[in-house]
């Protein structure tokens, strides 16, 4: 069955090699897997789940007592203040462009403390000129480079007793970038840093593909707001879109009269029956995370046993879903994206090529058979057309389905 699928006889045998080495590095992953599994379970139970809050409310969307629960279980989840949890975002990238819409204003200075953030963020700031952007309304940019992946302490320092930073923008995540996804013991360094020098100015983190990967969240080391997608990690492969926003009261309010309008803020957005959804997916969502993270190091260590450079290493510490590989070889990028879809259970027999995506400077390949289109938390891989042409792999409902996914990508090789 495996030869049939694909997968040749040499790829199987390595596998089988290097699988009992991964067991150790297996088992820290399903305690941290334990432990978000009874935050979750505890949340529910804190506040009475019951069948009644699946239910859905159309039009306005006033008293959806559902929607509001699964706000009080999220900002429980996090321990936060108040959250926005909406089928109305888009995106992730919809997320953040709102909180920054909500909580800059002309004249104040946003800073990007962790480098240039993800390609689809471009336009949104300004770096790629757009007239619906941060810059053109008025907001100035900067950013500081991370050095030696760690954030450059001094230079934030200096940057901040300049005055007039409002909001602080750190993407834990390595986006299309060579560098390695930001822990929370840096993030938590940092903020202090922040705090002691400016203690209005807010901070705000990119948390996609990070969330359940450890213990806490960044709102439990002091981050003032946290935002994140829900078909990456806290969707469990089951919510069909949207995205959260958590952290203080005030900028989460004004984060949803940005959404909504001013004056309605949090009390409309009629959930359309997806309440279930997104609660059954938070629920699956510690076992999918692991999941993930089992199939990154499982692609990690055959990877670099096959001699490829890969990022992070299979025994190294994670923040994130996101594994790298490294081909320095556009045709084995390539191919390597088109075995991922040709082991996925949806479009296998669809074939991706680099294309003009919109939102990205280069040409993209995208490999993604999901159940959700665009889902981050189900296996997909896909990078840019540049060098030195890295694979960017990251979900797995499954072990299993991961693993399988792997092997036959690496067949094509």
């Amino acid at each position: 069955m495996y030869q049939k699928f694909g997968i040749k006889e040499e790829i199987i045998e390595l596998s089988k090699k290097i699988e009992p080495e991964l067991n150790v590095v297996f088992k820290k992953v399903d305690e941290i897997a334990e432990y978000n599994s009874l935050k979750v379970l505890s949340a529910f139970q804190k506040y009475n789940l019951s069948e009644m809050h699946f239910n859905g409310t159309t039009g306005y969307g006033y008293g959806d007592i559902g929607r509001d629960t699964i706000e009080n279980i999220y900002t429980e989840i996090f321990k936060a203040e108040d959250s926005l949890v909406r089928t109305q975002f888009i995106s992730g990238t919809h997320a953040l462009s709102t909180a920054f819409f909500a909580m800059l204003r002309p004249g104040d200075t946003l800073l990007s403390i962790s480098g240039k953030p993800y390609d689809t963020l471009d336009e949104v700031i300004g770096i790629e000129p757009n007239n619906s952007s941060l810059i053109s309304f008025g907001v100035k940019y900067e950013q500081i480079e991370l050095v030696d992946n760690d954030f450059d302490y001094e230079r934030i320092e200096k940057t901040l007793k300049k005055g007039n930073v409002k909001l602080i923008e750190i993407q834990r995540s390595i986006g299309y970038s060579t560098r390695k996804t930001i822990d929370l013991e840096k993030v938590e360094k940092v903020i202090k840093l922040i705090k002691n020098i400016s203690k209005d100015t807010i901070v705000m983190i990119d948390n996609c593909y990070c969330e359940f990967v450890s213990k806490k969240e960044p709102t439990e080391v002091g981050a003032d707001i946290v935002v994140g997608s829900l078909i990456k990690n806290l969707g469990g492969g089951i919510t069909p879109n949207g995205a959260y926003i958590v952290g203080r009261k005030d900028l989460v309010e004004l984060a949803a009269e940005r959404l909504t309008a001013p004056g309605l803020g949090k009390e409309v957005g009629a959930s359309l029956g997806i309440n279930k959804q997104i609660l059954q997916g938070l629920f699956m969502a510690p076992q999918v995370v692991a999941s993930s993270v089992k199939t990154a190091i499982f692609a990690s260590k055959i990877l670099e046993e096959l001699g490829y450079k890969v990022q992070p290493r299979y025994n190294e510490e994670r923040a994130d879903i996101v594994q790298t590989i490294q081909f320095e070889d556009p045709d084995k990028l390539i191919k390597f994206c088109q075995g991922i879809q040709a082991a996925s259970p949806i479009d296998s027999s669809s074939v991706p090529m680099p294309w003009d995506m919109p939102g990205y400077t280069d040409q993209i390949i995208m490999a993604a058979g999901a159940f959700t289109q665009g889902s981050s938390i189900e296996l997909s891989c896909d990078g840019p057309i540049r060098p030195p042409y890295i694979a960017f792999l990251q979900g797995g409902l499954t072990y299993e389905y991961g693993k399988l996914g792997i092997m036959k990508a690496i067949s094509r090789l």
